[in-house]
């Protein structure tokens, strides 16, 4: 298995037990969220409860949450404007671009450009995730629901990604 950590605070942000889904020129990983339900399930024995059980009832746990989110400890923050947003990202570019072998650093300045453009676009309908350290200034990983799905996609910047087998 394959886990990727966040190159800037080494935060674990996905893994490929998700299907991986290269957009935006390869900027990103797509990935696609599910709502699940996780703690304590119910489980029918078929058996009747005694009715000391029956009064006290069962205190449930249970909650809904995104698996990605869930899973890799992602901390949604608040919401950026078009002026905030280029604010953190002028300071990102720079940061994962100073982390980059010389040999990637050309192909990230082409391809962030057209890929700022594309959040830039989605972006009231973005929400915004730190990794598990919720350092301000990491990567960010953003998710959106396309038009009508329940379920939320998420994008994880590839070039912020350090890739290592578990």
């Amino acid at each position: 298995m394959l886990i990727y950590k966040d190159l800037l605070s080494g935060d674990e942000l996905i893994s490929d037990s998700y299907p991986l889904e290269e957009v935006e020129d390869g900027f990103f990983f797509k990935v696609q969220g599910k709502w699940v339900e996780v703690g304590d399930v119910e489980v029918d024995t078929g058996a009747n409860a005694s009715a000391e059980e029956a009064e006290e009832g069962v205190d449930s746990s249970s909650r809904k949450v995104v698996d990605i989110q869930d899973s890799f400890r992602l901390s949604e923050t608040s919401s950026y404007d078009k002026k905030a947003f280029m604010a953190y990202i002028k300071g990102w570019l720079g940061k994962v671009l100073a982390k980059l072998p010389e040999g990637e650093q050309a192909e990230f300045k082409t391809k962030s450009q057209p890929a700022i453009k594309f959040l830039l676009s989605k972006i009231k309908d973005l929400q915004f995730f730190t990794g598990e350290s919720m350092d301000p200034d990491a990567t960010m990983v953003y998710a959106y629901y396309p038009d009508g799905a329940a379920d939320p996609t998420f994008l994880f910047p590839r070039y912020a990604l350090k890739e290592q087998k578990c």
